[in-house]
């Protein structure tokens, strides 16, 4: 019988003042947390080198963690339109630094994410907190939210990934 493989997925959670990830590793279904955290940058500073940092940062994490696969939080509906086309342009940096890192790309939205780990597409932050932290076993508070979203879009991956392979060949 072979052994389960670890594939170890990092979750991302797109922005440009504040990009959250989460790395865990998933290995036949149970799942390890391995970081979590904020890329950030500085309001201080030109939205060009904004996300110019962001890129060499997620570069940074993936050698670090050396992730098998990405999965990234597609955009959800602003009210402010520069804003939706500043995360939506650092969407694609990151994106692109995925791909050119050679990671494959799942993308999910928020009300598939807040569905996975809630069973709720309307869920509240703090619900998708607790899940996050249940399904990790984590009993400390996760801050930011940020971070919070790159865990659970990691664990969303997880998920598709672990139904993808049990579903396979079943045609």
């Amino acid at each position: 019988m072979q052994k389960n493989k670890t594939i170890r997925i990092l979750g991302v959670d797109p922005g440009f003042g504040r990009i959250g990830f989460g790395v865990v590793d998933s290995t036949g279904g149970e799942l390890v947390p391995v970081s979590c955290g904020c890329i950030e940058t500085s309001a201080k500073k030109s939205f060009i080198d904004r996300i110019e940092i962001l890129n060499i940062e997620l570069d940074r994490l993936i050698k670090k963690y050396q992730p098998d696969v990405s999965a990234v939080e597609e955009l959800f509906f602003y009210k402010n339109i520069t804003t939706a086309i500043q995360v939506g342009q650092a969407r694609g940096v990151i994106l692109l630094t995925l791909r050119q890192a050679g990671l494959s790309v799942l993308e999910f939205t928020p009300l598939q994410i807040k569905q996975a780990l809630t069973g709720y597409g309307r869920a509240n932050k703090l619900q998708v907190e607790q899940m996050v932290q249940k399904i990790l076993g984590i009993k400390e508070r996760i801050k930011p939210d940020d971070a919070v979203d790159g865990l659970a879009t990691a664990i969303t991956c997880a998920g598709a990934l672990d139904f993808e392979k049990r579903t396979t060949g079943c045609k």
